[in-house]
């Protein structure tokens, strides 16, 4: 059984940041070898008529 790997502060920080500042779209978190490598957001505009 693997070891649990720890997330820094600094990570979660980010990925909060990303989630608390779109208001439609996603954040995905690319994890390689149990480490997290990249996050990636892409928001959407919504227009009204």
């Amino acid at each position: 059984m693997e070891t649990k790997k720890e997330i820094s502060r600094d990570m979660l920080d980010e990925i909060v940041q990303s989630i608390q500042w779109i208001k439609y779209g996603e954040v995905r978190i690319i994890v390689h070898d149990s480490k997290i490598v990249q996050i990636e957001k892409i928001e959407k505009k919504r227009f009204q008529n």
